[in-house]
């Protein structure tokens, strides 16, 4: 038999009145400044992993996870400059390690007029092959129209920030104009679906046409494009696809003589992964603090209990029970009350989630946060560690406060009241 666990036991168990008058409060504080401690990191931590994986995927759907364009095109931003995008250079990319899927993309600059109003935005011709998944689930309003590389619709899809400022709706036709060599030129087309993914700078200018349309638009031939949107298999293993990627396709040049290069979508955003990188920071100290603030209530907490239970102490020692055999015993008692806390805590913080997660009950601006709600994911392995880390931090700081045992004579504390 455990003597230190047994006699824990029945201490947590007593539930005296006259002797749990002074003890009772205390361990209550204790319990509550663990749960709320561990319910406050847990939640920190789902609303982090939610934040920067909605936003990292609302930048990934306009931008992919990686780019293949022409050098002067990914180094100044100038949509004019295309690269050779046949099905052989499609078929390299494609079977690069790591890469999951490819698609073609082609850029061109355009403005949108009604009778009443125009706007500058950029039209972003797609084909086939295009993944509409993320503009799937931003849809407002229509659908998403079957892009093409050998003709054209004339549908495109707009953002609800266009829609609102040109005071136009779904299945309404609309007027673009194209600058070029050759002067202006005006298409008619069909808004085919509304979109809002709330990533303003992405809204306020992105247009989806057909790759079809953009290519003539631009006076390209049917094998030139912007360049190719890659997205990986594993995120976390980006750089190792990219490198790979780098190797391959970097400084090579196409039939026309154009340079290929690659950025991935972190070089592309460097402004917003940083941000999002800042946020690890916060939950650190966040951690640290709701950590200390667990510990300090345990330690007031242990050291009333052991004030209290100073007779029984004595007793124990003049029994013949070491100074290792009290402490271990107010150490397990000690654990019960974290264990407690931690059960609470979990409890709470998962109810609270689950709760944001149904209802979306706690709003955001979109135009400051990218999202209108709080987003959260849970993360089972990362609480599994959050509960073990409380637990085995908030036991280690007890050991030194449970050394004022050995402090305590039988002599003296049997006469203690």
């Amino acid at each position: 038999m455990n003597f230190p666990l047994f006699i824990a036991r029945r201490i947590y168990s007593d539930h005296t009145d006259d002797r749990q008058k002074v003890s009772k409060p205390a361990i209550r504080i204790a319990t509550a400044g663990v749960a709320i401690g561990l319910a406050v990191m847990i939640i920190s931590v789902c609303v982090v992993f939610g934040f920067k994986h909605t936003i990292r995927d609302k930048v990934v759907g306009f931008g992919s996870h990686v780019q293949v364009a022409n050098f002067y095109t990914l180094q100044s931003s100038a949509t004019d400059q295309p690269v050779q995008m046949n099905d052989s250079m499609m078929q390299v990319l494609g079977k690069t390690y790591g890469v999951s899927h490819v698609q073609r993309f082609a850029m061109k600059q355009g403005i949108l007029k009604t009778d009443n109003d125009f706007l500058g935005v950029m039209f972003k011709g797609v084909g086939p092959e295009f993944d509409s998944t993320f503009i799937h689930q931003n849809m407002v309003s229509g659908s998403i129209p079957k892009f093409s590389d050998s003709s054209s619709t004339n549908k495109i899809l707009i953002s609800q920030t266009m829609a609102d400022k040109l005071r136009v709706k779904s299945g309404d036709r609309i007027f673009a104009y194209f600058i070029g060599e050759g002067g202006v030129r005006a298409r008619k087309f069909t808004i085919q679906g509304i979109y809002q993914t709330n990533l303003s700078q992405y809204d306020k200018v992105t247009c989806f046409c057909d790759l079809y349309t953009a290519r003539k638009l631009n006076g390209w031939t049917d094998d030139l494009a912007t360049g190719a949107e890659l997205t990986v298999k594993d995120f976390s293993r980006l750089g190792e696809t990219a490198e790979v990627l780098v190797n391959r396709v970097n400084r090579t040049s196409d039939a026309y003589g154009n340079t290929y290069s690659t950025k991935t979508i972190r070089d592309l955003s460097p402004q917003i992964f940083s941000w999002l990188d800042l946020l690890d920071l916060n939950v650190w100290i966040i951690l640290a603090i709701m950590t200390a603030v667990a510990v300090v209530t345990m330690i007031s907490g242990l050291l009333i209990i052991i004030l209290e239970r100073t007779t029984m102490i004595g007793i124990l020692k003049a029994l013949g029970a070491r100074n290792s055999t009290v402490r271990h015993t107010f150490l397990w008692f000690a654990a019960f009350i974290i264990g407690k806390g931690l059960v609470i805590g979990d409890i709470l913080a998962l109810a609270l989630i689950f709760l944001q997660k149904t209802t979306g009950i706690v709003k955001l601006d979109p135009a400051t946060y990218y999202v209108d709600t709080v987003p959260v994911e849970v993360n089972w392995l990362f609480i599994l560690a959050l509960n073990v880390a409380t637990l085995l931090i908030a036991m280690f700081v007890l050991i030194a406060p449970s050394y004022l045992i050995s402090h305590i004579h039988p002599a003296k504390s049997m006469r203690y009241e």
